[in-house]
C-alpha cells in the first residue's frame, strides 16, 4: 500500500504537471480534514505526515497516533473531495504559471473542434486554449487533429478555470512566425521595427540589421524565397510586404509604399501627413486594391499618406498659390515656405492653423488668421464642389443603367 501510494503520487504530478511534494502537501491536508471532521473537534491538533521514501502515514491528534485505516468510509469519503478540490486547485495554478510565461510567444496546437464559431485548441498536457472568431483569419477552417500555430494573447485566472486565449490575427502572430523562421531575428541581428496587418490579406514588415553586413530583407525573404514562403504558407497565402526601415521618414514613407515607386514626398509635421506624389502608372498601386496599399503603408510609418498624381499637385499648389496672393502682404517666397512646411493645398494651410505661420515662418499674427481664413473658405468651396460632382456622376450612373435595363 506504501509503494502503491508512491507510485499513485507520482503518477499524479506527471500527469497533473504539478510539483510532487504540492501533491503529498495536499495529502496530508485532506487526511487532516477528514480525521478532523470524524472526530467533530476543531480545537485539536492534527497532525499528518507522509514518508516521501517509504509512504508510510504517520497521523496524530493532540500527540497521540492514530490509525488512520480504522476511521471508516465517511472520513475517506471527505479525505477524497478534498483531495480532488486540491490537486484541481493546483492543476489550475501549475497551468496558469506555466501559461503567463509563455503570453506573447506562438506555440503549436492541435485543433479540436468548433464550439459557437470559437476553435478549441488544444495545448498538451490535456490543456485546452479557445481562439475566438475575431481572433481567426477570415476564410480559413481547421479540421479536427490539423495541426495549428498560434499566439498565447492572453492568460487569465477565472473561478474554476484558467482561460488561454489564442489569436492568428494578431500583429505579434506575424512577428513569433518571423522569430522562427528567421535565425537572425531571433538572435538580434535583424530587428522588426514596424509591423501594419490587416489579417488573411496583407501584411507590411519594416526590418533594419544591426550588422551591416546582412541584408535584413534578403536574410527575411530567404534563399529563392524559401523562408517568406514558409510563413505565407501558414497563414493561408497572405501576402507580405517586407521592406528596409529607415529613420528617415521620407525614405521609410517610401518603402512603405513599395512596390509603388515614389516620385516625390512633401512631409507636414504639424499635421502629421505626408503628401506623395506618384505618376498615372504607380497610381493605382500606391493605393491598392480598396485602399489597402496606402492604408497599410501609413500604419507602419505612422504618417498620414495622402496620394497625389502630378497634375493634382500641381493645381493644388496652384490653388494655394492664388489663395496667398489674394492676401494683401503676402511675398511669392511664402507659398515655397508654405510648401517647405509640407502644406501643399488650401486644406493643409487651414488644418495647420495660425500657431505654426507665426512660430515657424515668422509671419504676423493677423496676417496669419487672414491667410488661414481664406485657406478655410476655399477648402469649403472645393469640397462643396467636389460632392456637387459626385453626385452628379452617381445620377449619370444611375441615369445610364436604367437605360441599359429599357434597352435590354
Amino acid at each position: 500500500m506504501n509503494q502503491e501510494l508512491l507510485r499513485i503520487v507520482d503518477n499524479i504530478a506527471k500527469d497533473k504537471n504539478i510539483d510532487k511534494e504540492s501533491v503529498f502537501h495536499d495529502l496530508e491536508d485532506a487526511m487532516a480534514s477528514a480525521v478532523r471532521k470524524h472526530f467533530g473537534d476543531h480545537e485539536s491538533q492534527i497532525v499528518v505526515r507522509i514518508d516521501r521514501k517509504t509512504g508510510q502515514i504517520n497521523v496524530t491528534r493532540n500527540g497521540q497516533p492514530i490509525d488512520i485505516r480504522q476511521l471508516g468510509r465517511i472520513p475517506a469519503q471527505t479525505a477524497k473531495q478534498v483531495m480532488i478540490q486540491r490537486i484541481r486547485a493546483d492543476e489550475r495554478e501549475s497551468i496558469y504559471s506555466e501559461y503567463i510565461q509563455k503570453k506573447g510567444q506562438v506555440v503549436n496546437g492541435t485543433a479540436v473542434r468548433y464550439e459557437a464559431g470559437a476553435l478549441l485548441v488544444s495545448l498538451g498536457h490535456s490543456v485546452e486554449g479557445i481562439m475566438p472568431k475575431t481572433e481567426q483569419i477570415a476564410g480559413q477552417t481547421h479540421r479536427p487533429g490539423e495541426r495549428i500555430r498560434c499566439l498565447i494573447l492572453d492568460v487569465t485566472q477565472e473561478s474554476s478555470q484558467v482561460k488561454i486565449l489564442l489569436s492568428r490575427t494578431h500583429p505579434d502572430f506575424i512577428r513569433g512566425l518571423f522569430e522562427s523562421e528567421v535565425p537572425e531575428i531571433a538572435e538580434g541581428v535583424i530587428e522588426i521595427k514596424a509591423l501594419a496587418r490587416e489579417a488573411g490579406y496583407r501584411t507590411k514588415v519594416a526590418v533594419a540589421s544591426t550588422d551591416e553586413r546582412v541584408d535584413p530583407v534578403g536574410a527575411c525573404v530567404g534563399l529563392r524565397g524559401s523562408r517568406i514562403k514558409n510563413i505565407v504558407d501558414e497563414l493561408g497565402g497572405e501576402k507580405i510586404d517586407i521592406v528596409r526601415w529607415s529613420e528617415s521618414s521620407q525614405v521609410l514613407v517610401s518603402n512603405a509604399l513599395m512596390p509603388a515607386k515614389v516620385s516625390e514626398i512633401a512631409l507636414c509635421l504639424e499635421l502629421g501627413k505626408a503628401t506623395v506624389v506618384v505618376t498615372e502608372d504607380q497610381l493605382s498601386l500606391a493605393i491598392g486594391k480598396h485602399g489597402q496599399n496606402v492604408r497599410l503603408a501609413a500604419r507602419l510609418s505612422g504618417w498620414d499618406i495622402e496620394i497625389l498624381t502630378p497634375d493634382e499637385y500641381n493645381e493644388a499648389v496652384e490653388i494655394l498659390t492664388k489663395a496667398v496672393s489674394s492676401i494683401e502682404g503676402t511675398q511669392e517666397i511664402l507659398v515655397d515656405k508654405l510648401l517647405a512646411l509640407g502644406v501643399v493645398s488650401v486644406a493643409d494651410l487651414a488644418d495647420v492653423g495660425v500657431e505654426p505661420l507665426v512660430e515657424e515662418l515668422r509671419l504676423d499674427k493677423a496676417l496669419a488668421e487672414r491667410l488661414v481664413a481664406v485657406a478655410a473658405e476655399q477648402a469649403r468651396q472645393l469640397e462643396e464642389k467636389a460632392k456637387q460632382r459626385k453626385a452628379q456622376q452617381r445620377m449619370a450612373d444611375q441615369a445610364a443603367a436604367e437605360q441599359g435595363g429599357v434597352g435590354a
